[in-house]
Order: C-alpha cells, then structure tokens, then sequence
C-alpha cells in the first residue's frame, strides 16, 4: 500500500519540483518579471536550464536503471562504468572538431558510439569464465574511464583557446542549453530511449532473476540483454551531449526508487525517470543560488552527494546486505 501511495504521489510533486526550480534565483525566490525583456529573458533562461536539468536526470537515472537490472547489482550506474566518460569523448570529439555545428545530431552520435565502444570494453575486461564480479567490473569502468578522461584531457589541451572555458564547465555537467536544435535532439533520444526501457520491463524483471532463469521463463536472453545495454548507451550518450559529464545520479535514484516503490521495473523505471529528473533539477538549483552570484558547475553537487552514497552502499554490499 505504501509503494502504490508513493507511486501515484511522484507526478503530482513534479510540478512542484519543478515550480520550485524556476522560482529559485540569484535574487532570491521569485518569478522575473515578463513585462520587460530582460525579465522574459530571465525567464526563457531559468525554463529552458529546469526542462534540461529534467531531462537529463531522467535519462541518467533510467539507464541507470537498466545497467543495474541487467548487471544484477546496485552499483553498476553510466559514470561508475565508464559509459559516460566514453560518451563525453565522443561528444568533445565533435565540438572541437566542428562537427557540432554542422549538424545538431553529430554530437549524440559520435557520443553514442564513443560510449558503445567504451562499455563493450569494459565488459569485456569484467567477463571472466562466463561470470562478472563487480568488482571487477568497478574496476574496469574506472580504468577504461580513466584512459577515456586523459584522451579528453589531451583534446582540451591541443584546442584553441577560444571556447575553451565552455569546454572545461561541460566537462563538470552544464545544463545551460547553448542550442534548442541540440536540445531537441537530444530530448527526443533521450525520450525515446526511456520508452522503449520501459516497454522491455517485464524482460528487464526477468532478467534480475538471471540469464539463466530468463531462458527458462521464455526471455530471449541474448537479445534483451544487448537490446537493453544498447539503450542506455544511448541514453547516456545523449544526455552526455547535451550536459556534460554529471555523475551519480544513475546510482542514487533507481537505488532509492527500487527501496520505495519496489523491484516491478514497470514501476521502477517511470519512478526513477520522474525522480532522478526532480532530483537534477533541484540540484542545479542549488548549484546556481548556493554562493550566488558565481555558480558551481551541477557535476559537482551531484559528486558530493553521490560519493557518500556509493561508499556507502559499497560497504553494505561488502557486509553481504544486499545480494548481488
């Protein structure tokens, strides 16, 4: 009873969240003023940061989801993996290269691929005899992200100078929106990947039970898996491109989700979408008021409150709390 309470609450404290969000400034509490155009500005500002801040949290905390379903463990998330740094390559690849401004959808693009790359990499280093421990997996992602991050690193360093404090701020997650044709780009990938995440939840709760398990239950395991991991490649990559790297909000919401709504993924992931988007949002409220009027890059709250959770489901796991 519970669950189906907290459940059916979330979409009526989105907006709220979100009311909250736009209310928030520099200033203070309250809304600009539309009657002049530096308050419509203002204000088209402040809308625009909160849908992509929504956006981007969903699509984090979605994949999330999934890479914790398919890899039967709590801490498998896009930053802890690597993904996201795979995808934040690919998308400085095409800034600094150009290929951004020929076309809104080359930077999701090469993101993607640059994140499918790095995740098959990953795995492939973890996969040992058939089975993956995570902490082999942990420590996979964090090689593969670390050679990912000084690749980016030697990018940023040989680029012009030009642009190259933009640069450095999208590395630490920005969610000012610099195109609305990159934006909806990204929106609708990341809006179609969460659906068709949830369109695969009764494999995805299969799949929790084991490959093994998943067969026998009529679940063409090989494909959902690949179908699966495949999205929330996508996903990441897309909300990487529009945002930078922001990390950890694919291993706080769908951990917290799953204690408050349950394992069913075809309540999970609609709950950790709308929360983990509730959650960015308000984060990079804080982020943009906290010492105002200077600003903390979004990436950074998010670590600080990610990396006490991590160690601490880390720890619990390592107490055998939560089983694998």
């Amino acid at each position: 009873m519970r669950r189906n309470v907290i459940f059916w609450l979330l979409p009526a404290l989105v907006p709220l969240a979100l009311a909250v969000c736009m209310a928030l400034g520099a200033a203070g509490l309250g809304i600009p003023s539309l009657q002049d155009a530096t308050g419509r500005a203002v204000f088209t500002l402040r809308i625009n940061r909160v849908l992509a801040g929504f956006t981007v949290g969903a699509g984090l905390a979605t994949a999330g989801v999934v890479l914790q379903a398919l890899l039967r463990n709590p801490l498998a998330e896009p930053y802890v993996l690597g993904v996201s740094s795979g995808a934040g390559l690919g998308a400085a690849i095409a800034i600094l290269s150009g290929a951004a401004a020929v076309s809104c959808l080359a930077t999701p693009g090469l993101a993607f691929v640059c994140a499918l790359v790095t995740l098959t990499i990953v795995y492939s280093l973890a996969r040992s005899g058939g089975h993956i421990s995570i902490y082999s997996l942990i420590l996979s992602g964090v090689i593969v992200s670390s050679v990912c991050s000084s690749l980016l690193m030697f990018l940023v360093a040989i680029a012009p100078v030009e642009g190259l404090h933009n640069i450095m701020w999208w590395m630490l997650g920005d969610l000012q929106v610099s195109s609305g044709g990159l934006f909806l780009a990204c929106a609708a990938l990341t809006v179609a990947g969460m659906l068709c995440i949830w369109l695969m939840a009764p494999e995805l709760n299969a799949l929790t039970l084991g490959e093994e398990m998943a067969h026998h239950v009529g679940v063409r395991t090989r494909l959902a898996v690949t179908l699966g991991l495949a999205l929330a490649t996508l996903t990441t990559a897309a909300v990487v491109a529009l945002a930078g790297l922001i990390g950890f909000v694919g291993l706080i919401v769908p951990h917290a989700m799953r204690h408050l709504v349950g394992p069913d993924h075809r309540r999970l992931v609609p709950a950790a979408a709308l929360t983990g988007g509730m959650f960015l949002a308000l984060c990079d409220a804080v982020a943009r008021t906290l010492i105002a009027p200077r600003e903390i890059p979004v990436g950074v709250v998010t670590a600080l409150i990610g990396g006490p959770c991590f160690m601490m489901i880390l720890r619990r796991r390592k107490r055998g709390w939560i089983e694998g």
